[in-house]
């Protein structure tokens, strides 16, 4: 039986961010007790996080240079974690990317762009963790949803980018009915507007003042409020807890 002092391993995809809601999520898991394995298309990035984690945390950490929508790579790295770290027992498939083009002017590569990493990606490296999960009775996957999934895009993601999130919370939700007899739980978070990479430099004052003001708590999202509700749901005592989106969003999309 999996307990809360047994040693695990999280992976976080697409952690190499600096101000990402990955690299904080990263933190707060280590600081949680788990150990953390960091993959990101930028080896550098990657590296940096995990010695970064280690150094505060004082776990193990191992950063990989990881194409998530690649297979043979995907095999490779989670291949490496396991063999270097304890058992993997959270995923958090954060690896994404985004796309404001108006749907009209979508093209088919666009289109495929997008779903190859938010959908393929997570995908990929979700049934390549998920059998071990299984076969050991323990597993807390986590997806990184959006509020674009919905209310149908509106803030930075296009069309594109909201069925594709959208996409993800069918994802999640099957998946926990399948692998919930297993002992794995698989839930989604959908972040509203938050102080990352993404949005930096992309609102003007006029228009942020605007959006902070609909917002209940008057404020932008930070990604600590983010990777603490991942960490909820990684936690060992979360197991009832199943197919469900957590909205971190400030109430600015009560529904």
């Amino acid at each position: 039986m999996t307990t809360a002092t047994t040693p695990r391993t999280a992976v976080i995809t697409g952690a190499g961010s600096r101000r990402g809601i990955g690299r904080a999520t990263a933190h707060a898991l280590a600081a949680s007790g788990y150990h953390v394995a960091v993959l990101d298309l930028d080896k550098e990035a990657a590296l940096d996080v995990a010695q970064e984690v280690a150094d505060r945390h004082g776990v193990q950490a191992l950063g990989l240079a990881t194409d998530v929508t690649d297979p043979a790579a995907v095999d490779a790295a989670i291949g490496e974690v396991e063999a270097a770290l304890p058992p993997i027992g959270a995923l958090v498939n954060n690896a994404g990317i985004t796309s404001p083009v108006r749907f009209l002017d979508v093209t088919p590569a666009e289109w495929d762009r997008i779903f190859d990493v938010n959908v393929r990606g997570s995908f990929l490296v979700t049934q390549r963790v998920a059998a071990g999960m299984a076969e050991r009775g323990f597993g807390r996957i986590v997806f990184l949803s959006s509020v674009s999934a919905e209310r149908g895009g509106g803030v930075f993601g296009g069309v594109a980018y909201s069925a594709a999130k959208a996409g993800l919370l069918g994802f999640a939700r099957a998946l926990a009915r399948e692998l919930g007899p297993a002992g794995v739980t698989a839930n989604c978070v959908a972040p509203g507007l938050i102080d990352t990479d993404i949005t930096q430099g992309k609102l003007d004052d006029e228009r942020k003042a605007a959006m902070i003001a609909d917002v209940p708590v008057r404020r932008i999202g930070e990604v600590e409020d983010v990777a603490d509700v991942i960490t909820f749901l990684a936690r060992p005592e979360s197991g009832y807890l199943t197919g469900v989106t957590y909205d971190v969003n400030g109430g600015s999309h009560i529904h």
